[in-house]
């Protein structure tokens, strides 16, 4: 049975890999469109993205409306949080319902009520229209990943701060908000991945002003399957790579440091 599992699980993650695989020896392809196996390789399309304003301005773009979504949204969600969570009203259920809302309706009527509300706004093809509707869709997941770290806090240590004589605002920064750090940063993280990655409003909304790399890309292989996309993909998927191998690395480092020795109480 151990067997059978352990190939099973070899099985499902070659099956989940494989198309991560496919992409990096193509984004080295000298062929005119997506094709594998390659032909031939060179650097060709990695020299024409990082050369060409019509790649970097939607990654420039992307960038700069995912950092805005993430910090707006987690303006939202931290406060939002803490009173539906820790405090009882009348319609929280129905607040509750409303933070989660955007995940059980899809994308594309998300979309279409977007471009009619921010379009009578004047805010269609800008910026701040696609921050704005990128937060309405990273809201609710930011809301359920703090949600659950809040519910799991134990409140009895804001309690003995207060009754050491911290104030509310020093007990929340000092006591509240590292223990909640973790919980944090993975509710900004998944807020901007979603802002990041987010395709069909981005289509509905940002026109060519305020093009997002992956409307981009959607127009490209549309159009003629750039094998840029291949490049880009491949750069995410490293990217990602680091980020996860980055805590492993910064731990292993903290490891190899000496550790400052202790003399004995009262030697000399």
């Amino acid at each position: 049975m151990n067997t059978f599992m352990r190939w099973a699980g070899i099985l499902v993650t070659i099956f989940i890999a494989a198309p991560l695989v496919i992409v990096v020896p193509m984004s080295f392809s000298s062929a005119s469109s997506l094709q594998f196996p390659p032909p031939g390789y060179w650097f060709g399309y990695y020299r024409a993205y990082f050369t060409d304003l019509d790649w970097l301005i939607p990654t420039w773009n992307s960038v700069v409306i995912a950092s805005a979504t993430t910090l707006l949204t987690m303006l939202l969600v931290v406060p939002a949080t803490f009173a539906l969570v820790r405090h009882k009203f009348r319609g929280k259920s129905v607040a509750d319902l409303m933070m989660l809302m955007p995940l059980a309706v899809p994308h594309i009527v998300m979309a279409v009520g977007y471009y009619s509300y921010l379009g009578d706004l004047g805010l269609v093809h800008s910026h701040m229209g696609v921050i704005l509707a990128h937060t309405c869709l990273s809201v609710p997941i930011a809301f359920l990943v703090l949600s659950a770290n809040l519910k799991g806090f134990d409140r009895n240590l804001e309690r003995a701060a207060l009754s050491l004589g911290a104030s509310p605002t020093k007990t929340f920064i000092h006591v509240t908000l590292p223990i909640l750090r973790p919980g944090l940063i993975i509710s900004a993280l998944f807020a901007f991945v979603q802002s990041f990655d987010e395709t069909v409003v981005a289509i509905f909304i940002s026109g060519r002003n305020a093009e997002t790399l992956p409307r981009k890309m959607f127009d490209s292989i549309r159009q003629e399957a750039d094998p840029v996309i291949a490049v880009i993909s491949t750069l995410l998927f490293f990217l990602v790579l680091v980020g996860i191998a980055a805590p492993y690395f910064i731990s292993a480092l903290r490891s190899r440091v000496p550790k400052p020795s202790r003399s004995p109480a009262g030697a000399h």
